[in-house]
C-alpha cells in the first residue's frame, strides 16, 4: 500500500479515502498517523519483543489493543504497571512455595494431643453415666422383686389362715415356739382332702431363710397324724424326703406369733394362750380370734425393719380376714 501524500495528511477524510481507493486497509486517523513516529530498522524488533511502541505506553488503552493485535496476553493496566515492583530472579520460586493459592495448613502435633485427650475425658463421663443409670435400673429391679416375693408370701400365710379346718380329734393349729403346723382344706377341684402346712425360720440368727411345708392330701387320721409328725421333723431335722415339699420365701431375721383371746393379743405359749379342755368330739385346740404376725426384715431389702400383719377369724369378720 501506497502512503497519501504528504499534502493529505493534514486532512484525516481525505487521508483515509485515498489509502481505500489505493486498495490496502483502513489507517488510523489523521491524528493518530501524524502522533505516530516513523518506523526505523528495529521498530519491529523492539515491538514483538516488548509488546507495543514505547510512544503508546503512556496510553495504557492504546497500549493493551496493541497487544492483544500482536497475539500476546492482555497486559495490566498503566496504574498496575507503575505500582507492580520488578520481579527478581527469586521471585518465581518464592510465589509457588510461600504464597501458592490453595495451600492446606494441617494440625500440629499438640493440637492433636489435646483434642484426643478431650475425646477420652468425654468417653469416661459418658461411661460414668450409663453405669450409673444401669446400676439404678438394676436396683430398682432387685426392689421391685423383693417386694413382689413379700406379697406373695403374706398372701400365702393369710389364705392358709383362711383355709383352717378343724378336724375331731385333731389339732388344726399348733405352735411351739420354732414351728407354726395348722390343718386347712385343699383348694384343688375336686377336693383331694386335707393338707397338713408348716412354716418355720431356717437358719443362724440374723441370716434365716422364712420356710413353708405341704404335705400331700390326706383322708384318713392316720394319714394326717403321719404328716403331722412329718411337719416337726422338718422343722428341726429335715431329711431328702422332707425337703422334696419344703417352699423357700425370703430372708428373715426373727419372726413370732401372737393370739387374740379373751379380748387380749397374748403369747401363745403362756398360761394367757392356753386353750380350755375340749368337749369329746371337739378339735382338741380352738381356733383363736386373730392370729397377729411379727417379722424383722433384714437389712439391705425393699423393706427394713419390723412387719406386723393381723389376721382375724373369718367366723368373727363376717366371712373376711
Amino acid at each position: 500500500m501506497r502512503h497519501p501524500p504528504e499534502a493529505l495528511r493534514a486532512f484525516p477524510l481525505l487521508s483515509q479515502r485515498y489509502a481505500l481507493r489505493e486498495g490496502g486497509r483502513r489507517p488510523r486517523c489523521g491524528a493518530a498517523l501524524a502522533r505516530r513516529p516513523a518506523r526505523g530498522p528495529g521498530d519491529s524488533h523492539r515491538r514483538s519483543s516488548i509488546g507495543g511502541p514505547e510512544a503508546l505506553r503512556a496510553f495504557p488503552l492504546l497500549s493493551q489493543r496493541c497487544a492483544l493485535r500482536e497475539g500476546g496476553r492482555r497486559p495490566r493496566c498503566g496504574a498496575a504497571l507503575a505500582r507492580r515492583p520488578a520481579r527478581g530472579p527469586g521471585d518465581s520460586h518464592r510465589r509457588s512455595s510461600v504464597g501458592a493459592p490453595g495451600a492446606l495448613r494441617g494440625f500440629t502435633l499438640v493440637e492433636l494431643l489435646l483434642a484426643i485427650a478431650v475425646m477420652g475425658l468425654l468417653a469416661i463421663l459418658s461411661w460414668r453415666g450409663l453405669d450409673g443409670m444401669v446400676r439404678a435400673q438394676e436396683t430398682t429391679r432387685q426392689r421391685a422383686d423383693e417386694l413382689l416375693v413379700l406379697q406373695a408370701a403374706l398372701g400365702q400365710w393369710g389364705a392358709d389362715l383362711d383355709a383352717m379346718m378343724p378336724i375331731a380329734n385333731t389339732t388344726p393349729l399348733d405352735w411351739d415356739g420354732q414351728v407354726l403346723r395348722l390343718t386347712r382344706r385343699s383348694s384343688a377341684v375336686p377336693d383331694e382332702g386335707a393338707l397338713v402346712v408348716a412354716w418355720t425360720l431356717r437358719g443362724t440368727q440374723g441370716s434365716g431363710q422364712w420356710m413353708r411345708w405341704q404335705s400331700p392330701p390326706v383322708r384318713t387320721r392316720a394319714e394326717w397324724q403321719q404328716a403331722w409328725q412329718t411337719a416337726g421333723q422338718w422343722a428341726r431335722t429335715p431329711g431328702d424326703a422332707e425337703r422334696r415339699f419344703e417352699t423357700g420365701l425370703m430372708p428373715l431375721v426373727q419372726w413370732q406369733i401372737f393370739y387374740y383371746r379373751g379380748g387380749a393379743w397374748s403369747n401363745p405359749l403362756s398360761s394367757t394362750g392356753t386353750p380350755v379342755a375340749a368337749a369329746p368330739g371337739a378339735p382338741t385346740t380352738a381356733i383363736p380370734d386373730g392370729i397377729r404376725l411379727q417379722l424383722q426384715l433384714p437389712p439391705g431389702q425393699a423393706l427394713v425393719g419390723q412387719l406386723t400383719r393381723d389376721w382375724v377369724n373369718p367366723v368373727l369378720g363376717g366371712g373376711r380376714t
